[in-house]
Order: C-alpha cells, then structure tokens, then sequence
C-alpha cells in the first residue's frame, strides 16, 4: 500500500519536470479564440479525436472505428468514443475554437493539439505490474502524452520569445484524466482500499498561465458499473438517482483531494488561472433530474446488448449481437462507459455556468472575455506495435 502511494508521487514528480519545461508557445497567433489562441488537451477517451486509432494498426478491432461511433454528428466514425462530439470538442465550440486536431495525426497544430488517448491512465504501466496487473491497455499514459508534448515543441516554437507566448495565450485541459486507472482495476475485481491508495496526493504545477483540471464523473452511476456490480443490500443504491452509493462517494473523495491540491496551486501561483471543473456536478444534476435535460434513459446505454442497462463486457457496442437506441439524445450514456453527444453538451453548459471553480471567466481576467461567446454551444458543423485486450481503448 505504501508503494502505491510513494509510486503516484513519483508519478507527479515526473510530470513536473517534463511539463515545467515544456510550456512553451507559437509566435504568431492563429485564428483564436476568446481568450488564447491554442488549446493543449491530455486526457483519455473522455476527449481522445483519434490518437488510440492511430497509435494501433489498422487492423486493430476498436468499435469507434466503425459506425454506429460518430453517426450523431459526423456521420461516420471519427475516433470519438461517443455518438458525435465530445467534451473537447464542445469546449472548444464554447470558445470560439475549431476542433483540436489529434496529435499522432500531424498537421501544423496553429489551434493547438489534442495528446488524449482513449485506455490512457495517469501512472505508468509500471505502477500497475507491481499491484499484479499486467497492463492491457495503451501504453500511452499522461506522461508519455507529456513527453509527445515536448516533442512537438521545437517544430512550433523555437525561441525563448516564442515561449513565453504560449505562457498567456493557450489553454491547457489537462484531464479528465485518472479515471482509467480505477477502471482498468475494477473491472479485474481489485477492492475500493486498493482503488484509495491510487489516488495522487500531489498535482503538478504545469508552468501555464491558463488551465483547466476536471475531476472525475460520478462513476456510479455508469452503466457498465450498474450492470456487473449489482447488489440487492438494503442501502447500496442512491434513491434519487438510481447509482451505486460507494462508487460516487470513492469519486467524491478522488475530487475531494483534487481541489485540495489545485488550492496549493493556486496560494503558489497566484498569476496562474487554475480552474477546477466540476465534472461530477454537472453529470450528477442529469441524474438526479434526467428529464428536465430531455434524457428518458439515465442509466442504460444506448448502444449495447440485452443485458441489464444494456451493458455487458462480453457484447460492447459495435460488436456483433450490439443494437443501438433509436433516439441517442434521450439517452445519457452511449456504450456504457461514455456519454452520448447530447449529455457532452450539457456538461460543458454546466461548466461554463456554475459547475467551476473559480468560474471559466477568470481564465479571461485580463479584459479578453467576452461573454456572448461563452453562453452556449453551438450545433453547426466544424471549420475544420503492442497487443491489447477488448477494453483496451474502451476505458
């Protein structure tokens, strides 16, 4: 257990010293946004735009790479683990920013670039081998999409003046990210005392003068969680919203240490935007208010099996035996394990309201918000070898 821990501080530190010196910037602005020019997106399948895709051959079974992934909006399958559009991809809307592009995709990132990879957990693969778990999953964890980072850099930037551009004019999203480190256990039977000793009790200090963390989602109430962790003891489900109690209070303990951290950040930096979005709270006002938000079926997935809330390891969606749901808007979850475009919508409204801490508006502190741009997302189209389990992208 005390190596669980000393290992996610050893995690942190490292990502200290890659980060710290790799916040560097473009000379000249691009077409931007409201208040950076650029946003630098490290995560998971939560935000990925194709690097999993693309980072495996092109054989590789993933079911976002093919229909129903992407039928909402695109059309066709994008690399997004949802029906359409995702988190970033919304936040980015709000802003006034074209989609990020996915870094393994290449291209001249004048609007930034997206490093989120869908599987991605925050610690190494390492971590998890001394728990006894051989990884399954990608390789590419927020470090090594750090590293990626700094690789870019010199095709971008390549004088100290530059640098210091970036420093006030791009937005950093790190996360959400942490998630799959939960998820890549519980799904293997680890226990909720080895799930606590994962969680960091250090954050790092990114360098930046603007970024965002979220904190993780309300995993309770995540179908596939529903449906292979069901239980009929008197008190385990939530009455109002239907999730598992103790998975949401285990995330609420996770975002709890978040926010302590962020607060050091903060009295340690105070020229530094640090705003915490409130993931969890934004999620969890669907749940307990589903229809208000226009969302019939809270807690099965739209696209999945027969199973119990349509959500089974062994048929996920895109596979044989898998249907998908007539109406995906009704629904809060697309495959069991991530949402629907409409609830990515709803989330990003919630954040740019009231669900962040301190509100999206300080990271524009200096007279460049412009709130008309900020009110709501819009619905018009854009401007623009390793061996791996089933699950390996799918969480």
């Amino acid at each position: 257990m005390a190596f669980a821990a000393q290992a996610a501080r050893l995690a942190a530190s490292a990502l200290v010293a890659g980060v710290v010196a790799a916040v560097v910037a473009m000379p000249v602005p691009a077409a931007g946004g409201v208040c950076f020019d650029r946003i630098f997106s490290f995560g998971d399948s939560l935000t990925d735009t194709g690097n999993f895709l693309l980072s495996v051959p092109d054989d590789f079974p993933d079911p976002a790479r093919s229909l129903p992934y992407g039928q909402t909006f695109f059309g066709r399958p994008s690399g997004r683990y949802s029906d359409g559009r995702n988190l970033l991809d919304f936040f980015a809307e709000a802003f006034g920013m074209p989609f990020v592009p996915p870094y393994l995709g290449g291209g001249d990132f004048l609007n930034g670039a997206n490093f989120a990879v869908g599987g991605a957990t925050a610690l190494n693969n390492s971590f998890f081998r001394e728990l006894g778990v051989e990884p399954t999953w990608t390789p590419h964890s927020l470090d090594e999409q750090m590293q990626w980072f700094k690789r870019l850099l010199p095709s971008i930037a390549s004088t100290e003046s530059e640098h210091s551009v970036i420093m006030s004019k791009s937005l950093f999203l790190v996360g959400e990210v942490g998630g799959n480190d939960y998820n890549h256990l519980m799904v293997r039977g680890k226990s909720l005392a080895e799930l606590r000793e994962l969680v960091p009790q250090e954050l790092i200090n990114l360098g930046a003068k603007k970024f965002v963390v979220p904190g993780n989602f309300p995993i309770g109430c995540v179908p596939l969680y529903l449906a292979i962790l069901p239980s009929e003891e008197k008190d385990y489900y939530n009455e109002e919203t239907g999730c598992i109690k103790w998975l949401n209070e285990f995330t609420e303990y996770h975002n709890r240490l978040l926010q302590e951290e962020l607060e050091k950040l903060r009295n340690l930096h105070p020229d530094v935007s640090v705003i915490y979005a409130d993931y969890y709270g934004a999620t969890l006002n669907i749940y307990r208010a589903p229809l208000q938000f226009g969302f019939t079926v809270p807690l099965n997935s739209c696209c999945g099996s027969d199973a119990p809330h349509n959500c089974s390891l062994s048929v996920l969606c895109g596979n044989p035996g898998s249907f998908v749901c007539p109406d995906p808007s009704k629904y809060v979850s697309w495959d069991g394990l991530h949402f629907t475009e409409a609830t990515y919508k709803v989330i990003i409204q919630g954040v740019l309201g009231s669900y962040a801490v301190p509100p999206l508006s300080e990271i524009c502190r200096d007279g460049e918000y412009k709130v008309s741009q900020l009110h709501q997302c819009t619905d018009s189209n854009p401007t623009n070898t390793v061996t791996y389990d089933a699950m390996s992208s799918f969480i």
